[in-house]
């Protein structure tokens, strides 16, 4: 298995990061942590505030449909560029590093499902219920999951909350709105049936979420090495210390795992590989920024420094889709039942008296 980039999908990920440079550069992203929240669930909440509130920036994302990042799986015929998962998480590890922030896998799985997803004129959020949306008071159409069943809500936006009897959660991150349901939902009025397997749907919104985290995860390293690079102390740069170097080292392995284990889950799409891409990225995300926070030592404590973003948005992330804990039990529950397998013959045979029964 081969996981150095094509020459296509290094200009796939070129053309993501300077895209977002021009849409979304680091001047918007703190114009949005910086103003005033928009008000929870008000109609053309998102069109009002745009970059500068909790909604996602609804310009940036008609810009991304444009680019073909929600349609980069479709089918030609369908409007998409017929490409797959690697390419996918490529541009979602870009996504990630620059914090874009959104319900950017959900509405790329419903790209085709959504009229609308796949141009970015709709934004789409995900419910796999019970559980937490993310900006269900700014999408136009929530993705609900329960069991196997994939159902479609269209609404105006604004109207989530109500639809799904969501109640506020609050949440770390300021661009990352919550909203949580404790029971699952009732059967919505104007909730659709749709063909998709929702099992396939949670393992792909996990995995372009490790993407995600990915992403972040290597933009905390950017950070502290720039840093390290800049500060000075005792008449050099603050890189030169041993302290530091071991942890910006520390930091890259971390990130060069959860690359491998990411790339290679996208290859393989198997639920094991996609688990531990996940817990991979989860721990690369959240334990880089905070070995930044080490390398900017007091700076990095400041509200005008990027890394406490990178901190709660992992924070937030790792508890989206697939968490910690749930795949850790997921791996685990898998090595258990590799091992009965592999192990049965030898319990069966000593319970009946055989040569492996202990006297």
């Amino acid at each position: 298995m081969d996981f150095r980039l094509t020459d296509d999908q290094r200009a796939l990920q070129a053309g993501m990061r300077t895209l977002l440079a021009a849409r979304y550069p680091r001047e918007k992203l703190r114009a949005a942590v910086d103003a005033p929240p928009a008000p929870d669930g008000a109609p053309g909440a998102p069109e009002a505030h745009g970059a500068a509130g909790p909604g996602p920036d609804r310009k940036v994302w008609r810009a991304l449909g444009e680019a073909g990042f929600f349609a980069l799986r479709l089918a030609e015929k369908d409007g998409g560029t017929g490409l797959g998962l690697p390419e996918a998480v490529l541009l979602f590890e870009e996504a990630g590093r620059a914090l874009l922030p959104g319900p950017l896998a959900a509405t790329h799985l419903a790209a085709g499902l959504v009229p609308g997803a796949a141009d970015g004129t709709r934004i789409v959020t995900a419910l796999d219920a019970p559980g937490i949306a993310e900006h269900l008071a700014f999408a136009d159409a929530v993705l609900l999951l329960t069991d196997d069943t994939a159902r479609l809500l269209p609404m105006e936006a604004g109207a989530g909350p109500r639809a799904v009897r969501a109640r506020p959660f609050r949440s770390v991150d300021p661009l990352t709105p919550l909203h949580r349901v404790d029971p699952p939902p009732p059967l919505c009025p104007g909730a659709l049936d749709t063909s998709a397997d929702a099992a396939r749907l949670r393992r792909e919104a996990a995995l372009l979420t490790a993407a995600q985290q990915l992403g972040s995860a290597r933009g905390t390293i950017e950070l502290a090495v720039s840093h390290a690079r800049r500060r000075t102390q005792f008449g050099r740069p603050v890189g030169a210390f041993q302290a530091v170097q071991h942890l910006c080292a520390q930091m890259l392995v971390r990130t060069d795992l959860a690359r491998a284990s990411v790339y290679a889950a996208s290859l393989t799409e198997d639920p094991a590989e996609i688990a531990a891409a996940k817990l991979l990225a989860d721990s690369a995300a959240i334990r880089n920024a905070r070995d930044c926070l080490q390398v900017h030592g007091g700076l990095g404590f400041t509200w005008e420094a990027d890394i406490h973003l990178h901190l709660k948005r992992a924070w937030v992330r790792a508890f989206q889709w697939q968490s910690t804990e749930e795949s850790e039990e997921f791996l685990a529950n898998e090595l258990l039942m590799d091992a009965a397998e592999e192990n049965a013959p030898d319990v069966w045979w000593g319970t009946q008296g055989g040569e492996n029964v202990l006297a």
